[in-house]
């Protein structure tokens, strides 16, 4: 499907609408049941993290990046404030459908420009250790591996990681 979709077609939008929290929540749920076999757990923690987000939202110091093709959601990132000068990447996501045409390139390179746009000194993430793919994007980002921890939170045995960015 990847062969026929064009970048350019994709919709990037900074705003929730309706539906939004919802959507990326099930996106989540059922692409890591398929793709690393997390239980329904994980989709919870989704979706009471984006409910926080939601909660606490300041468009002085959060956005959301909801990539769209043809109305639908195919992607999707959100910067979260965590103090005064640190923020948070959550919620990284991209349909398999759209992997591989710059997508993901183009929402971090997004979420980058507002994290400095806004003066944000530190940045942070947790991840897993089995998303190679993300954390190489990361990496690519300047993140760095500080912190690893056992974890059965989503249903299985795994590490979680967290990935610190410091900016100048």
């Amino acid at each position: 499907m990847t062969n026929n979709i064009n970048l350019n077609d994709v919709v990037i939008r900074t705003t929730l609408r309706p539906g939004d929290i919802g959507y990326v929540t099930w996106m989540h749920g059922v692409l890591y049941r398929e793709e690393h076999n997390f239980g329904v757990i994980f989709e919870a923690y989704v979706a009471s993290g984006l409910y926080e987000f939601y909660k606490n939202y300041n468009p002085e110091k959060d956005c959301v990046w909801v990539a769209e093709y043809n109305g639908k959601i195919v992607g999707f990132l959100l910067l979260m404030h965590r103090g005064d000068d640190t923020a948070q990447l959550r919620y990284f996501i991209l349909d398999p459908a759209y992997r591989g045409i710059g997508l993901g390139k183009k929402l971090v390179g997004m979420y980058m420009d507002f994290l400095k746009e806004r003066n944000y000194k530190k940045c942070y993430l947790w991840t897993t250790n089995e998303q190679f793919t993300a954390a190489g994007i990361y990496k690519k980002l300047g993140f760095t591996l500080t912190e690893e921890v056992d974890s059965t939170a989503f249903g299985k045995p795994l590490k979680e990681q967290r990935y610190d960015l410091l900016l100048h």
